[in-house]
């Protein structure tokens, strides 16, 4: 099950122009320019993700929501969030979480360049 959730993750963060990936840490990380945008992490033996976010969306959605969100080890001092992605995952809020991510961390001619971070969620949603 995890390998389709890779896949569906990597779909999602790959459709991003100039995006790779590279494994960091043991684990898949997803870059812009060499800057961590997303990671596939396994916390606590779940699958998850782990992205930046904008200010005070951490505190967010993790009170609104803990089953769904957490505050990952290691980035979430930063104002990063974690996401489950087992169960059932709602991948077009998977990748609006991603979208926003990317928009932070992206040189913003390259966010903004052919519909940015929309075109990326609507390419991601139709694969």
């Amino acid at each position: 099950m995890a390998d389709k959730i890779l896949i569906q993750l990597r779909r999602i963060c790959l459709a991003h122009p100039q995006a790779e990936e590279r494994v960091t840490w043991d684990v898949p990380t997803f870059r812009i320019r060499n800057k961590i945008f997303g990671m596939y992490i396994s916390h606590d033996d779940r699958p998850a993700l782990t992205c930046k976010a904008p200010a005070g969306s951490q505190a967010v959605l993790v009170g609104s929501d803990p089953k769904r969100f957490f505050v990952p080890r290691y980035v979430g001092h930063n104002g990063w969030i974690g996401m489950w992605l087992d169960g059932r995952v709602d991948w077009d809020e998977v990748a609006t979480i991603v979208a926003r991510s990317f928009a932070m961390t992206a040189p913003k001619r390259l966010a903004a360049a052919k519909g940015g971070t929309k075109k990326a969620r609507t390419r991601a949603a139709r694969r």
